[in-house]
């Protein structure tokens, strides 16, 4: 039960990160592309590297621990940080093939799942898609 409230109360903090540091960059930036977005999945990705790498190597932590700033601080910051590791873990396993796969797989699909959404939403509530 620790371990779930843990990540659930991780999750909250990691959203709240993401918002205020995705707008903070995206207010000096400007709207014209989306670079807070880039700024917290490029430091998601560094910080769960980082921390993935450090809690199951040299400094073991409660396993408690690592889910709740793993799964849930940096899974609510930004999941692209789990695909970043489970790709590396993929590779490191040197399943180059299944790396690719997933790394495919995840963008397209995920970037058909937004345009099917939109329509869907377009279709039902009689707008025009983004």
């Amino acid at each position: 039960m620790l371990k779930l409230v843990g990540i659930f109360l991780g999750s909250g903090a990691g959203g709240l990160l993401r918002y205020w540091l995705g707008g903070v960059v995206q207010g000096w930036w400007g709207s014209a592309f989306p670079l807070g977005t880039i700024v917290v999945n490029v430091s998601g990705c560094l910080v769960m590297g980082f921390l993935f790498a450090a809690w199951t190597g040299p400094l073991l932590v409660r396993v408690e621990v690592r889910d709740a700033v793993l799964i849930g601080v940096l899974g609510g910051y930004t999941t692209f940080s789990t695909f970043g590791r489970e790709t590396l873990g993929l590779v490191h396993d040197g399943q180059w093939a299944r790396a690719g796969v997933y790394v495919a797989a995840s963008v397209v699909l995920s970037l058909a799942a937004v345009w099917l959404g939109s329509l869907i939403a377009a279709r039902i509530y009689g707008t025009g898609a983004p």
